[in-house]
C-alpha cells in the first residue's frame, strides 16, 4: 500500500497523504486535484476502491500521423501531462498509411462515453483534396476539437499552427546571407497546407531579393526519410547548392542523398530542418533547422481543449506561434568559412 501511495503520488504531483485523502474520500481535496490522483490511479493500472470505480476518468483522444519523427513523441509526452494534470487521460492514437485509420480513429473515440474531446496532431485536415467526413461528424456532435498546424478553412476548429511563413523566411534569409542562389524546398504534399504556406513565403522573399524561386526547385512528397532522399537526388541533379526541408527526417534524407552522389554537407550542400526534434544536434553534422516551439504549442492545445470543455466557443481560431532558426553545421557560405554567428554546436 505504502508502495502504491508513492507511485501515485509522485505521477499526480502531490503528496502521499493527498492520495490517501482522495482514495478515502476524506475532504479537504479541490476537484482538479481529485481528479489528477484518480488520473494517475488509472494511468499506473492501480484498481480504485470500490466506491470511485463508477466514475472513470475523462478520455481525450490524441491523434497522431506517426511516432517516427521524434517531434511527435515529444509533443504526445507535453500533451499527455498536460491532460492529466487536468484530470484527463490521453488516449493515443497513432495513424498507418491506412487513409481510412484516421476515420476509424474518430468512430471508436465517438464510441466512448468518457470521451471529453480530441487533439489532432497532425491529419487530414491539412490536405484540401482528402476526405473530411469524420471531422464533419465531430462538429455535428459539437465534441471539443483542436487542430495542431494549418488546416483547411473550412474546418470550424481552433488551431494552434507554428508559423509556416515565417519558418521558410528565416531558412531563406539565413541561405540567402550564405550566398547561396540555387535554393531548394522539399516539401510536403502539394495540398498539404503548412507546405502551401512555406512554399508561398518562400517564393516572396526570393521574389523581393531579386532572385525569383527557380519552380524546378520545388518538390513535392511524403514526410519520410525515404522521400527526402528521393528529392534531393533529383534537385541535386538540377544545380541546387541548398535545401529547405519541411521535416527533419526529409532533411536527413537529403544529407544522405547528398553523400551518395559524391557532396559533402555542408562544403559543397547547405541543408535546413524543420522541428528541430530530438538529436538533431547529434547528427552529424548537427543539423540546422527551424525549431518548433513544442512546449508552448503543447500546453496552448490542452488550454484551448478545456476551454471548450467548460463551454467556452472559440470557432475557428487559429493560435500562432513564432518558430526559431537554429543554426548548426549543416550550413555554410557557398564559399568562405562556416558560419558562427548565432551558431549552436
Amino acid at each position: 500500500m505504502t508502495r502504491r501511495l508513492a507511485e501515485v503520488a509522485a505521477r499526480a504531483g502531490v503528496s502521499e497523504a493527498t492520495v490517501s485523502r482522495v482514495l478515502n474520500s476524506k475532504p479537504g481535496v479541490s476537484e482538479a486535484t481529485r481528479n489528477t490522483v484518480l488520473t494517475a490511479l488509472d494511468v499506473l493500472g492501480y484498481e480504485r476502491p470500490t466506491k470511485l470505480r463508477g466514475e472513470r476518468a475523462r478520455l481525450v483522444g490524441l491523434v497522431l500521423p506517426e511516432l517516427q519523427n521524434p517531434i511527435f513523441p515529444a509533443l504526445a509526452e507535453v500533451v499527455g501531462a498536460q491532460l492529466a494534470q487536468n484530470g484527463l487521460t490521453p488516449v493515443l492514437c497513432t495513424q498507418t498509411n491506412d487513409a481510412s485509420a484516421e476515420a476509424d480513429y474518430v468512430d471508436m473515440l465517438l464510441e466512448q462515453q468518457q470521451v471529453a474531446g480530441i487533439i489532432f496532431a497532425g491529419g487530414r485536415y491539412s490536405q484540401t483534396d482528402a476526405d473530411h467526413q469524420h471531422y464533419e461528424r465531430l462538429a455535428g456532435r459539437k465534441l471539443p476539437v483542436v487542430l495542431l498546424n494549418a488546416g483547411i478553412p473550412a474546418l470550424p476548429f481552433p488551431r494552434v499552427v507554428c508559423d509556416d511563413a515565417s519558418a521558410a523566411e528565416q531558412a531563406v534569409d539565413h541561405l540567402r546571407s550564405l550566398g547561396h542562389e540555387r535554393i531548394a524546398l522539399v516539401l510536403g504534399p502539394r495540398d498539404h497546407q503548412p507546405s502551401v504556406r512555406k512554399l508561398e513565403a518562400a517564393r516572396a522573399v526570393l521574389a523581393a531579393s531579386g532572385a525569383p524561386l527557380d519552380e524546378r526547385l520545388v518538390t513535392h512528397g511524403q514526410f519520410s526519410l525515404q522521400a527526402g532522399q528521393a528529392a534531393a537526388t533529383t534537385l541535386l541533379d538540377r544545380g541546387a547548392t541548398a535545401l529547405i526541408c519541411a521535416s527533419d527526417p526529409l532533411a536527413l534524407g537529403a544529407i544522405r542523398a547528398a553523400r551518395r552522389a559524391g557532396h559533402r554537407v555542408p562544403d559543397d550542400v547547405s541543408v535546413v530542418g524543420y522541428d528541430d526534434s530530438a538529436f538533431m544536434s547529434s547528427v552529424e553534422p548537427p543539423l540546422t533547422t527551424v525549431r518548433q516551439p513544442i512546449e508552448a504549442m503543447g500546453r496552448a492545445a490542452v488550454g484551448a481543449l478545456l476551454a471548450q470543455i467548460r463551454g467556452d466557443e472559440l470557432g475557428a481560431e487559429e493560435l500562432l506561434f513564432e518558430p526559431e532558426l537554429v543554426v548548426r553545421r549543416s550550413t555554410r557560405p557557398a564559399s568562405g568559412p562556416a558560419p558562427t554567428a548565432r551558431s549552436e554546436s
